[in-house]
Parts: C-alpha cells; structure tokens; sequence
C-alpha cells in the first residue's frame, strides 16, 4: 500500500521538471541551428568577399587598359629587277660564221679608256675569265713600295655572253662578245667588243664600255634594220666612243631599279660606228608612254636652266 500511495505522487512531481527539460532542449536546437544558419551565411559572404575583389580589380584594369590598334601587315619588298635577262636570253646564240667556232673564252682583249691597265697591257681570259691583282697599298709602305705594288694592278673580267648578228649591215654576222669587269662589290660595269671576221681570224671593229646597272648600264643589244642598236639604262645615257656618257641633271634613281632606259643607233661607215637618229629615253614604270627625245640637250639647254631658277 505505501508503494503504491507513494508512486503517483512522485510521478507528479517529475511531470513539471521533464517538461522544463524539454522546453531546454527544444531552445538549444533551435539556437545551434540559428547558429549554424548564421555561420553558413558568413562564410558564404566571406568567399564572395575574398574572391569578388581580385576578379573585379582585374576586370577593371584590363577595361582602364587602351586597346592598342593591330600593326600594319608591311607591304612586300619589291623584287630586284633582273637588269641582265635580256642580254643573257637565247637570242642570237648560234651562227654559221666561222667567229661561231672561234674560242672567245680564251682569247685577248684590249681595255677601253677608263678601265686600263697601269701598262696597258691586254687582258687574256683563260676559260672566260682573269682574275683581278688589286695592288693594294698601305701607309707602312715606302714610296717605291706603293709605286711597286700599284704598277702590278690588272683589271678583271669575266665572260658573259658571245651573240651572232650583222651588226653591219653587209649581211654576215658578226660576234658581240660581252664581258664583265670584276670589282670587289655588286657593280656590273661590263666592256663589249664587236669583231667580223677577216683572214681567217676575228677582227675588231667597235669595243666601248657601258656604266654600272641604272647609271648607264648595257640593257641590250641588237640588230634592227642594218643598224645596231644599243639599250641603256638611265636618261639620255649613249655612247660616245669608248665610253657611255653621264648622268644628266634629275636623273636619280637607286642603282638596282632603273626608272628609264635609252635607245640609240648606229651605223658602221667603213671605219666607225656613227650614232644615227633621236636618242630616245623611255620611261620603265610606264611602258605605254611616248619617248623623251634628246632629253639632255632639253636639260642642259641654258634658256630651260634659267626657266627653271625663275
């Protein structure tokens, strides 16, 4: 009877202290999820806040940067003419003359005025070529040392091309043997010889030197109508003898790239070849243009020169 008069009673006095407890427990669930909510919303910011600075900061300097235009593609450099293509092409390389068996390539050849020996001496090419002798000179040489080595200059050359034509006019071929004088650079100053043959042996006729690429250099050279003809490049450039004439005034263009060339002809008399006709200088950069005649003499004329310091 005391157990079971007892037992109600202390079960009513546990029902407040169990519902206390729940009450508790119910309060801290619900603080650690508050808790948990609000650290998981700290870290959240957190990151965007370490992170969004750095991109954005690199964002903002790449849009303060200017954007540089793209460099221009440079343009192509222009391709070197080849100013010998048409005195080494095909035409006129055979004949039925006896010069066409003659060895041109072993053979002795006189120096035109300007481009001679110390003792004017011929030069003999051996297999179509001489080697040149420089003579070099020093400041530690004597006198007689320099004289020494300068009288032992000798011009070289090379052979460039034998052609067969009449060049005359009399209706044999004769041989133009053109050759290149050798320098220690890129010049290509070249000597031409023409010989018809007579007694059973070449004989010459004409040689003449021509200038270095667009200052007078030799273009071509051909027959046309009985007459030879002979192609330079520059303006107004022709022959006088043995040598092609100057530049006149304004005609200035780089040596590799000719902006004209001149035709001129001429006529054997016998003894000489005798300029004939206009000299004509035609423009290279548009072949459709009509010549220039005898343009140095409208250059050098005095009445134009005092035209032109007006």
């Amino acid at each position: 009877m005391f157990l079971f008069s007892n037992f109600p009673q202390a079960n009513h006095q546990a029902a407040p202290a169990a519902a206390l407890c729940g009450k508790m427990m119910k309060y801290r669930i619900w603080v650690l999820l508050i808790v948990l909510a609000v650290s998981l919303f700290a870290a959240g910011c957190g990151s965007a806040v370490d992170s969004a600075p750095p991109e954005t900061a690199e964002t903002q300097k790449i849009a303060a940067e200017p954007v540089m235009p793209p460099e221009p593609i440079p343009e192509p450099t222009p391709e070197i003419p080849d100013l010998q293509s048409e005195i080494a092409d095909g035409r006129f390389r055979t004949t039925d003359s006896p010069l066409g068996s003659y060895d041109f390539l072993n053979h002795s050849y006189p120096l035109p005025r300007g481009w001679q020996n110390p003792d004017g001496s011929d030069i003999k090419l051996e297999n179509g070529r001489v080697e040149a002798v420089a003579g070099t000179v020093s400041d530690d040489m004597s006198e007689d040392e320099k004289a020494k080595a300068r009288a032992q200059r000798r011009i070289g050359m090379s052979h460039v091309v034998t052609k067969y034509f009449d060049a005359t006019g009399d209706g044999r071929e004769e041989a133009i043997v053109i050759l290149k004088i050798e320098t220690a650079g890129n010049a290509i100053p070249q000597v031409i010889y023409v010989y018809t043959w007579k007694d059973e042996k070449p004989e010459l006729l004409w040689h003449f030197r021509t200038g270095d690429r667009t200052d007078g250099g030799l273009k071509d050279i051909r027959p046309e109508n009985g007459q030879l003809v002979i192609e330079l490049y520059g303006q107004d450039r022709y022959m006088l003898g043995e040598v092609e004439t100057g530049k006149i005034t304004g005609d200035e263009a780089q040596l590799c790239c000719p902006s004209h060339f001149t035709r001129s002809t001429y006529k054997w008399n016998g003894r000489h070849f005798i300029r004939q006709g206009d000299r004509l200088t035609f423009s290279m950069s548009d072949p459709a243009a009509p010549p220039l005649k005898n343009y140095g003499d409208i250059v050098n004329n005095p009445k134009n020169q005092k035209t032109k310091g007006k």
